[in-house]
């Protein structure tokens, strides 16, 4: 956001919005969405994620959007990859807030200037979509994608350390420049994780998350995402980001009243659980009842174990960045 000259927030500029559009297979809707971008984008930047039905070229033959700029890229990169290199063009041409939204046209052009709110605002340094705000959006939903985004959302919930957001997986997305400036462009996942990875990095550079609620558009495009395979690696990349956020952020940048209680927990927790197995199956073998003091000494360290669990998970919770880094600038 800009400033005036003594340092304060120059309101009376408003910030460049632009409009960053990954495109793969899109020819037959992405002249629709373009249409539709409001006068709120100043910049539309159209990324061909080495399209086989030549979408850029399609664009740069019949749109005429003074607004368009057209990337083609030699290789395919992933939704993340092409997004990425909107957000570079986009900066480069000097704009403040990118919105990112697909060229399929289930995404709504005219929620734009409704999904960057909170970045424009500065109360946020990154705004997504929330399809499940409303009920009756949600009754709309395929079930599959209901049940699977429930599940989805709770593991990105700790992978991410993002408590307060719901529906990782939209990619309806509004971002800050001073947000993007933070991200490590090589590390963040460029497939179908990126949306949650992209949360997860964010995270680590402590910037601020607004979730928009929305309704989704659901037509008669295809879908390119296999939800069988792709659950599993979520999950598999969701418990990565977990174990990278917890060490992170309690055991090498800071260390807290929740680092000891998540170590010590899981000690006690562990060793609770180990003795008392390992008595239970010498129970079980020898035929000799186990003695009070015995359940004793495996059932106090996992009651102990799950309180201190629990307190580092409330800790956890409330660890959520309140501070925009796009006031920084």
């Amino acid at each position: 956001m800009p400033k005036a000259a003594n340092g304060t927030r120059n309101t009376d500029k408003p910030p460049v919005i632009a409009a960053v559009i990954p495109c793969w297979r899109e020819k037959d809707h992405i002249l629709d969405v373009l249409e539709a971008i409001g006068p709120e984008v100043s910049r539309i930047v159209v990324v061909d994620d080495a399209c086989p039905d030549g979408t850029g070229a399609h664009v740069r033959a019949n749109c005429t959007d003074p607004r368009v700029h057209v990337v083609v890229q030699e290789k395919n990169t992933g939704v993340g990859g092409a997004t990425l290199t909107g957000y570079r063009v986009a900066i480069e041409d000097g704009a403040d807030i990118m919105v990112k939204l697909d060229g399929d046209g289930q995404m709504d052009p005219a929620l734009i200037s409704t999904i960057a709110a909170p970045v424009v605002k500065g109360r946020a340094d990154y705004s997504k979509g929330n399809r499940f705000h409303r009920l009756d959006t949600v009754k709309a939903m395929p079930r599959l994608r209901v049940f699977g985004n429930l599940g989805l959302s709770f593991a990105c919930k700790m992978s991410s350390g993002y408590w307060n957001v719901f529906d990782p997986t939209n990619g309806y997305t509004a971002i800050h420049a001073r947000a993007v400036r933070e991200l490590p462009f090589e590390k963040i996942d460029k497939g179908y994780f990126f949306e949650s990875d992209m949360l997860f990095r964010l995270y680590l550079a402590r910037a601020v998350v607004s979730d928009v609620p929305m309704e989704a558009r659901y037509g008669e495009e295809t879908s390119h995402l296999k939800v069988g395979r792709a659950l599993i690696e979520f999950f598999v990349k969701h418990w990565r980001n977990t174990a990278k956020r917890v060490f992170y952020s309690y055991f090498l940048r800071d260390f807290t009243v929740a680092s000891v209680e998540l170590a010590l927990g899981k000690l006690l927790f562990l060793f609770g659980v180990v003795y008392g197995s390992y008595r239970w199956w010498e129970s079980e073998t020898t035929g000799v009842p186990a003695t009070a003091g015995t359940v004793v000494l495996a059932a106090l360290p996992i009651i102990l174990g799950t309180q201190m669990l629990l307190g580092f998970l409330d800790a956890d919770t409330r660890n959520i960045p309140t501070e925009p880094i796009q006031s920084d600038d």
